[in-house]
């Protein structure tokens, strides 16, 4: 892999020896928002006095779709996802794919399934982060794992708002009552939204999306867009069909 370059890899069973030495952090960040943003700081700080490539483990989909059968609308669409972690500064984004067989792997199978591929010089965890089946690769476990078998785990503290953890629940629910301003102040950027247009100007999206409630809104600074009960919106100006991108503004019309 040359040095500096992105590596996108689907799954971890797909690394290779070139990719590493790793530096990762297991997560969904759907969001990337403040509390995410601190994490990639964090983690491309360690991994820059660890000489290991910044690294992140994520998911094709929400895990909550396989462990309580509905996943939440998503607040980032997978490309942006990928966008604002190569912005970020991660040089490694590895996108599993989340099913009943990952839900029941044993946390140090994971892990090994990463080390007979490649280095892994360490993991970055917050103190209430957990992975593999039952929850059970705690940092105190996946220490000792790594005290054994020679990669590092940095344990870094959750990032907060006057005391309280910024959470991706969070952000949905200030989105849902039309708190946009809110969203916005814990994204740490407006509430952006990717789909694709037809020729009527009717905004559909592959997946659910977290959108405020119907009305007219702001979006793109100087545009106007209605958001429609059936989880569509109707763009105010003609529209060329085709992938558009709407970042919303802090207020309902």
């Amino acid at each position: 892999m040359a040095e500096g370059s992105v590596a996108l890899v689907q799954g971890v069973d797909a690394l290779e020896a070139s990719h590493g030495p790793l530096f990762a952090v297991i997560g969904v960040f759907d969001g990337i928002h403040r509390g995410h943003q601190y994490l990639l700081g964090r983690l491309v700080e360690e991994g820059g006095r660890l000489d290991a490539r910044p690294t992140v483990i994520t998911f094709d989909s929400h895990p909550d779709e396989v462990l309580v059968g509905a996943a939440p609308p998503l607040l980032l669409d997978p490309e942006e996802r990928i966008r604002l972690l190569e912005a970020a500064g991660v040089l490694v984004i590895v996108v599993q794919h989340f099913d009943a067989a990952l839900r029941a792997t044993e946390y140090d199978d994971f892990v090994h399934r990463i080390t007979a591929r490649t280095r892994l010089a360490g993991l970055l965890m917050t103190p209430d982060a957990a992975f593999g089946h039952d929850r059970r690769g705690t940092p105190e476990a996946v220490a000792a794992l790594g005290a054994t078998e020679g990669f590092e785990v940095v344990v870094v503290p959750p990032f907060s708002i006057e005391g309280r953890s910024v959470r991706s629940s969070d952000i949905r629910a200030a989105i849902a009552s039309g708190d946009l301003a809110t969203a916005e102040a814990l994204l740490g950027r407006p509430h952006t939204v990717v789909g694709e247009a037809n020729a009527a100007g009717l905004l559909t999206f592959p997946m659910p999306v977290a959108l405020p409630p119907p009305g007219d809104y702001d979006v793109n600074g100087s545009h106007r867009c209605t958001v429609l009960v059936d989880g569509t919106i109707r763009l105010a100006a003609t529209a060329q069909p085709g992938h558009v991108r709407l970042s919303f503004g802090t207020g309902r019309k």
